[in-house]
């Protein structure tokens, strides 16, 4: 799979650190949220949901409300896609050990399933526990776009309403990284995160 969007949702609280600006935190002297685009840099477009500001070349939009949670960041990227679009990497903002490496492996995982039956909806990664990392992963916008419709349906609207609750229902690969370096969905909510990202970073 060559073409692809990126959405990175950029608009969280960071309440465990004090409700700091956390994606321009940097790490390795670059920004995380620059880390997690640059891994993206082939995707097209890129999409930024989140106060901003966004580098050249990036997308940028906010959730509405803003600060209504991760369901309504998806929703307005999504919005910014065409609809031929067939894949989109869906990723925190976060994630400065991100690669372009761990995202093709994402891709390669969702467009091997194109033709699987039943249809996988999208492909993402567990963590050590066994946790899926539901915001390091690739999706099909369709299938999204539907889980969305579902959200809307069951609550009156986004604001609020759970990733848990908007995966529910879809078909989704799940993936180990085993790779070379760090793992790509180590996200940082606290300094400690990222006193230890910084040190897998050198």
């Amino acid at each position: 799979m060559k073409a692809y969007a990126a959405v990175v949702l950029a608009g969280g609280a960071a309440r465990r650190m004090g409700g700091l600006d956390k994606p321009a935190l940097p790490v390795g002297g670059v920004p995380m949220r620059e880390r997690v685009l640059a891994a993206v840099a082939d995707a097209a477009p890129r999409i930024l949901v989140g106060p901003g500001p966004a580098p050249a070349g990036v997308r940028l939009t906010r959730e509405s409300p803003p600060g209504g949670g991760p369901v309504p960041a998806l929703a307005a990227g999504l919005a910014l896609l065409d609809p031929e679009v067939s894949a989109v990497a869906l990723l925190a903002a976060d994630l400065p050990l991100l690669t372009r490496a761990a995202v093709g492996e994402l891709l390669h995982h969702l467009d091997d399933a194109s033709t699987s039956r039943p249809p996988v909806d999208g492909v993402c990664y567990l963590d050590q526990s066994g946790r899926r990392q539901s915001l390091c992963g690739v999706w099909r916008p369709a299938a999204l776009r539907a889980a969305l419709d579902r959200v809307r349906v069951r609550r009156g609207e986004l604001a609020g309403a759970s990733l848990r609750d908007l995966f529910t229902g879809l078909a989704v690969r799940e993936l180990r990284w085993t790779g070379d370096g760090p793992p790509p969905w180590f996200d940082c909510d606290t300094e400690r995160d990222l006193r230890r990202a910084e040190e897998w970073s050198r």
